[in-house]
Parts: structure tokens; C-alpha cells; sequence
């Protein structure tokens, strides 16, 4: 087996503690519960990865590809995410605390209930992102439908209104 293909793989639950998967293709693999903690997974390909409630506390995921990714109740305490894309991807829950999310592109991901307290968003891309009951920055809960983070100004949250709730008006 090609250590740098391991597409569809069954790690569930395997400990893969400071592990050096740079650029290793996960598409479609089952990580559910794994410790990834300190593991290396930049450029990694982890699209439709399941990594539910996998500890990835500290990981390097810089430039990495989760699309579509499920990483409900993941642990990303102070994980690297930058330039990363999790379009789509699944983060009910998940535990970003301090994650640096710079260039990130999130859009449409569920985020829902996650806790994004002193994580950095700059220039990440949120559009359609939904953030109903997550934490952001200071304490900041229930923004409810979605927001946006524009480039031009950084630290702007903006609140998108939604098609429907328009067309009531």
C-alpha cells in the first residue's frame, strides 16, 4: 500500500499522535475519534473525511483540502487551518478555540453550536457559513441565520439576510 494513498482507510479511533501525513491523500477515510493531535496533515487531501470527535489539538492543516469534511465535535484547540478548505464541511460542535483559520475558506460549513472563541478569522471566507449558537471572539453567541467576513474589513461581521426573509418584507 502506498503510504501517501490512504483513501478510504479504517483508523477510527487510532492514535496517530504527531503522525507526518503531509500531502498523504485521506479522501473518504474513516478517522472518527483518532488522536491527531500534533500531527502534520498540511496539504493533506481530506475530502469527505470522517473526523468526527477526532482530537486534532495543535495539528498543522495549513493548505489542507476537507471539503465536505465531517468534523462534528472535533477538537482543533490551537490546530493550524490557515489557507485550508472546508467548503461544505461539517463542524457541529467542533472545538476551535484558538485555531488559526486565517485565508480559510468556509463556506456553506456548518459550524453550529462550535466554539470559535479566539480563533482568527481574518480574510476567511464565510458566505452561506451557518453560525446559529457558536462562539466567536469574546463571548459572542446566537447570530443566528448566516454572516459574511469581508476582505476589505477584516473584523466586520455582517449578518446576510436570507432570500425569504427578504421577499416577506
Amino acid at each position: 500500500m502506498d503510504p501517501s494513498n490512504l483513501s478510504s482507510v479504517d483508523l477510527r479511533f487510532k492514535d496517530l499522535c504527531n503522525a507526518n501525513l503531509q500531502g498523504t491523500n485521506l479522501r473518504d477515510a474513516n478517522l472518527q475519534g483518532a488522536n491527531l493531535q500534533g500531527a502534520n496533515l498540511w496539504g493533506a487531501d481530506l475530502r469527505d473525511t470522517n473526523l468526527q470527535d477526532a482530537d486534532l489539538r495543535g495539528a498543522d492543516l495549513e493548505d489542507a483540502n476537507m471539503q465536505g469534511a465531517n468534523l462534528q465535535g472535533a477538537n482543533l484547540q490551537v490546530a493550524n487551518v490557515q489557507g485550508a478548505n472546508l467548503w461544505g464541511a461539517d463542524l457541529q460542535g467542533a472545538y476551535l478555540w484558538g485555531a488559526d483559520l486565517r485565508d480559510t475558506n468556509l463556506q456553506d460549513a456548518d459550524l453550529r453550536g462550535a466554539d470559535l472563541g479566539e480563533a482568527d478569522l481574518r480574510r476567511a471566507t464565510l458566505c452561506g457559513a451557518a453560525f446559529d449558537g457558536a462562539r466567536i471572539g469574546n463571548g459572542l453567541t446566537g447570530l443566528g441565520e448566516h454572516i459574511w467576513l469581508l476582505t476589505a474589513a477584516e473584523e466586520a461581521l455582517i449578518k446576510c439576510k436570507r432570500a425569504a426573509s427578504i421577499s416577506k418584507e
